[in-house]
């Protein structure tokens, strides 16, 4: 007997098949070398010259039985309602998470993910990969990408505007993750050079080719993450085109491409409850998630199946777990209370998942000036010695919390005072 979900509702979990996921992924390593300069990688064909700082990295074994996730998404082969059904299908089977890490370029990569997904995230994306590069380039691939099994639900982005050079990125890890993700988003000047992300709007053929090309050929889904256009209708049109083309599911970010300073221009909520209302399929908001009562007030104000949270996790990565800054403790003073989690003690977590799953030097030290930027405006002088390190080592970052430390005081990050429950409820484990 088929399911024939509701769009507006929940789907009933005991209606789906309830086996068991075969999630299997990584255990190979091999030599990790740093990266060249962003703009440069992106925008060439070559991935750069060797540099200083190697590591070893965590890639995906060539040895994973396909089909990793346990099952065959048989979306590619229906059209219509039934793709739609399918759809719904697999977002339930996942447990359908609402609570998400987005895709940031550097800065979402496998320890964040696992730091996070430890203190409440119920799903993540990889930064964005470039499809070319990553087709053409094994050492980009061993760089860029890891993962593991417990890093799951897993949405792998790719930014591109060739349909058959994605499809050959694609298909090199539909087999690690439960969705391929286009990124029509970036607004980046990188992305205006490149011809990727959100300038793709001006190319609405391509951008649906590459979709169909995608949901014909993968045994995942395919996800897409947009902007606004100008006009919401444009936006509508723009989001109906994309589930016609095989989209299961679709990320919105409420600011326009022109829109780049988040600090300064709010996201448009009501512009994506309205893209939610016009869909059939899951469909996740992105923009103004500074803390927990964000992540509700935008379900709810939405209506959509999920939120993505980027900036804020950097610098708070139990932000899903009910912790918040001193940022956000003002506005609501009397009914917050010390977490007993200091913003040292995430950071010295995320040291020990990055020894356990290694990645580029860059990215941790981009995290450090994140998850310790309050203690450094307290304490300048040790963000000098951070800068004045060229090479990094567990080392000297382990001294840098011991020292922060020592200088006394603490930065702690606070819940509400009834707010225990509220975290066991958002997954922290131990």
């Amino acid at each position: 007997m088929r399911l024939k979900p509701k769009y507006k509702d929940l789907l009933p979990s005991s209606h789906v098949p309830q086996e068991p996921f075969l999630r299997s992924l990584m255990a190979s390593s091999g030599t990790r070398t740093a990266t060249p300069d962003l703009d440069d990688l992106l925008c060439h064909s070559s991935p750069g010259q060797k540099q200083s700082g190697d590591r070893e990295s965590n890639i995906p074994s060539e040895e994973v039985t396909p089909n990793g996730n346990g099952y065959t998404f048989i979306g590619r082969c229906l059209r219509g309602d039934s793709r739609i059904e399918q759809a719904w299908v697999h977002w339930t089977k996942l447990g359908r998470p609402k609570r998400i890490v987005a895709p940031m370029v550097d800065n979402s990569e496998l320890p964040f993910r696992m730091l996070c997904r430890k203190y409440g995230a119920e799903a993540a994306y990889t930064p964005m990969l470039h499809s070319r590069i990553f087709t053409e380039s094994e050492k980009y691939r061993n760089e860029e990408f890891s993962t593991c099994k417990e890093d799951r639900p897993l949405f792998v982005q790719f930014c591109a505007n060739d349909p058959d050079i994605l499809l050959e990125a694609a298909s090199r890890v539909e087999t690690y993750c439960d969705y391929v993700d286009i990124n029509l988003g970036c607004p980046q000047r990188i992305a205006r050079r490149g011809n990727y992300g959100a300038f793709l709007m001006d190319n609405l053929p391509l951008i649906k080719s590459m979709v169909e090309k995608l949901s014909s050929n993968l045994n995942v889904p395919v996800s897409c993450k947009i902007r606004l256009f100008h006009k919401i209708e444009d936006t509508i049109s723009y989001a109906r085109m994309l589930e016609e083309a095989g989209c299961s599911l679709l990320a919105v970010h409420g600011r326009r491409r022109d829109e780049k300073d988040q600090k300064k221009v709010r996201a448009n909520w009501t512009a994506i409850r309205s893209v939610k209302s016009a869909l059939k399929i899951p469909v996740l908001a992105n923009g103004n998630i500074r803390h927990i009562e964000d992540a509700h007030r935008c379900l709810e104000e939405t209506g959509c199946d999920g939120v993505l949270s980027a900036e804020s996790l950097l610098e708070n990565p139990a932000l899903f777990a009910g912790f918040r800054t001193a940022e956000w403790v003002l506005e609501n003073e009397a009914s917050l209370r010390d977490g007993e989690l200091d913003q040292t003690d995430v950071f010295v977590e995320y040291l020990k998942l990055c020894e356990k799953y290694p990645v580029p030097w860059r990215m941790i030290r981009a995290h450090t000036h994140k998850m310790l930027g309050d203690w450094f405006r307290i304490h300048p002088q040790v963000r000098e010695e951070l800068n004045a390190q060229s090479r990094l080592s567990f080392e000297f970052l382990h001294e840098i919390a011991n020292k922060l430390r020592a200088l006394g005081g603490r930065i702690p990050l606070y819940v509400r005072n009834t707010n225990e429950d509220e975290i066991l409820e958002s997954g922290l484990t131990a």
